[in-house]
């Protein structure tokens, strides 16, 4: 009963619906995805203050531009020491390039962690040692944009040396010996099982290769992935993740020990661990914050598509 209720890392994800246009002309700013994770993170400091970090996603840029931007601290003040680091990054390059200023399509080609779809986490430190390397967002990198896959969590793994033994006899080497290590590169097999038959497939049907990559994204089955990932998982958990082309997805252990909430609107998909985080940081209503239930997963397709997936 005492680990559901202890304060252990904290998560929050943004997915914002509408073009950062949107966002400028109604709030007056492309960065209000960015200004709403610092608050969330924040308000949610009290779940972890050894580490923060913060990992940003640009949809539909063109090959040869950044588009994942991920920052990470272990600063007395984590949680300000990277959005410190964020706003002397965006000053720097709207007071080099005025230009900027009034362009929003300058501004997401440009400044990096402006995007629409954003990470969060702060860490209450229970696995390996106080290091920067150990902060999540954990980023696994591959030039295919769908197999990128960040990841965030809240969790406890109890058979990490089961799931490690099974990614070593899957033929893997993983790099070290922590459940968020484990857990990703599990995820991250599947990711990339899932991506190589999606290929095939298509090329069967007679599309080139550059075809491919939009028509993976749409065919790409998130909850599939994370059912095949989760079968053996033993433990509490509430995690987060992003892939590189823009799906997204949060999901809750079985048997619900650590919390999830999250909220919807036409302008946003808000995810964090703690529901009057969302009620205040968005000003909605207690109803308005739903709790995602055990044993499923919240999927923003990069279509903009939304499902509530049992896994």
């Amino acid at each position: 009963m005492s680990d559901a209720l202890k304060h252990e890392c904290g998560i929050a994800h943004i997915r914002l619906l509408k073009p950062l246009e949107y966002y400028k002309e109604k709030y007056g700013s492309a960065f209000y995805g960015v200004n709403k994770m610092y608050l969330l993170m924040e308000k949610q400091h009290n779940r972890g203050q050894d580490g923060a970090g913060f990992a940003s996603i640009k949809l539909d840029t063109k090959p040869g531009e950044r588009y994942i931007s991920r920052v990470r601290s272990v600063a007395q003040q984590p949680i300000q020491d990277i959005f410190a680091q964020i706003n002397e990054r965006i000053n720097k390059e709207l007071t080099e390039h005025p230009e900027y200023n009034d362009d929003v399509a300058l501004q997401k080609q440009n400044i990096p962690y402006i995007g629409e779809v954003l990470l969060g986490h702060v860490r209450y430190g229970t696995f390996g040692k106080n290091s920067v390397e150990s902060v999540h967002p954990f980023l696994r990198q591959n030039n295919w944009q769908h197999r990128n896959l960040i990841l965030a969590g809240n969790f406890n793994m109890t058979n990490v040396k089961e799931l490690f033994s099974n990614l070593v006899e899957l033929g893997q080497h993983p790099k070290e010996y922590t459940d968020t290590i484990t857990i990703m590169e599990k995820i991250g097999h599947f990711l990339d099982d899932a991506v190589s038959k999606i290929y095939k497939d298509l090329k069967k049907e007679g599309y080139n290769k550059n075809e491919c990559s939009p028509l993976i994204a749409k065919r790409l089955k998130v909850g599939k992935i994370l059912r095949k990932a989760a079968k053996n998982w033993d433990g509490g958990y509430a995690m987060a993740g992003l892939l590189g082309h823009g799906d997204s997805f949060v999901l809750r252990d079985p048997a619900g020990i650590r919390p999830v909430y999250y909220y919807k609107d036409d302008e946003v998909v808000v995810v964090a661990s703690e529901r009057p985080v969302i009620q205040t940081v968005f000003n909605v209503a207690f109803e308005d914050v739903k709790e995602l239930e055990p044993g499923h997963a919240i999927i923003t397709k990069k279509s903009e598509k939304f499902l509530l997936k049992k896994y």
